[in-house]
């Protein structure tokens, strides 16, 4: 069974007197335990597309299937249990809250799910060491670097063991080197078996994934597999 299944995905927001068409018949699959690149130009629809994908949205029209279950009738309240349970997000300007440490920051998911203080701990300690962060821990936002603060965002995304990963422009604030080190930690949560969908206008980092989907004016125009790519330009 498919992880995500969308059938004729629409998404229209209205602007005044004028409609924008940000999503136009999108239609895809995506299996479990894929690594897939959303690329595009500014306003194609990408951002739009993982907002949908994580329910921080809904379509005007069509149907969200995720691990085989219809969640675009969900209410808001159910949409949110399965966003917390299930979806993992990280974001290119990390969304992380600004007085807490980073370690409540790590733990704030599984505040919200009610684990029990002890094996809320016992969880976020072990994140935290994963990504190495350990003294780091009580320090504030505005007290680390940026690619310190991309893996806290990383380790709240991942603490509660999530199926999904969605990451927007997660290295986009990023020097070359860091977001290198943050792709590596996302890569390795691939390859762990968790489903990882970025947006991305970095060429480099889209050219890392098995799968790109192409998108143009709210529709996919092309979906590649990294065996279908191009071959290289030869050699001058």
């Amino acid at each position: 069974m498919p992880q995500i299944e969308l059938a004729g995905i629409e998404r229209v927001f209205k602007l005044g007197d004028s409609e924008v068409h940000a999503l136009h018949a999108v239609s895809l699959t995506i299996e479990a335990g894929e690594y897939v690149a959303v690329m595009g130009p500014s306003g194609s629809g990408k951002s739009t597309l993982l907002n949908l994908l994580g329910l921080l949205d809904r379509p005007n029209a069509g149907t969200y299937r995720l691990e085989g279950r219809d969640v675009t009738t969900l209410s808001p309240d159910e949409q949110a249990a399965v966003r917390r349970s299930r979806i993992g997000f990280v974001f290119q300007s990390f969304h992380l809250v600004p007085r807490l440490t980073a370690a409540e920051n790590v733990a704030l998911p599984l505040m919200l799910a009610g684990v029990p203080p002890a094996e809320r701990n016992r969880r976020v300690a072990e994140a935290l060491r994963n990504f190495g962060l350990e003294s780091r821990a009580g320090h504030r936002p505005d007290e680390l670097s940026g690619g310190q603060r991309q893996r806290v965002a990383i380790a709240r995304a991942t603490i509660m063991r999530p199926a999904l990963i969605l990451a927007d422009e997660p290295t986009g604030n990023l020097d070359r080197a860091t977001g290198q080190d943050v792709t590596a930690l996302l890569e390795a949560l691939n390859a762990s078996g968790v489903t990882l969908i970025v947006v991305t206008h970095d060429p480099l980092m889209g050219s890392r994934a098995r799968r790109r989907l192409m998108m143009e004016d709210g529709a996919l125009v092309a979906d590649l597999c990294a065996d279908a790519s191009p071959p290289p330009s030869p050699p001058p």
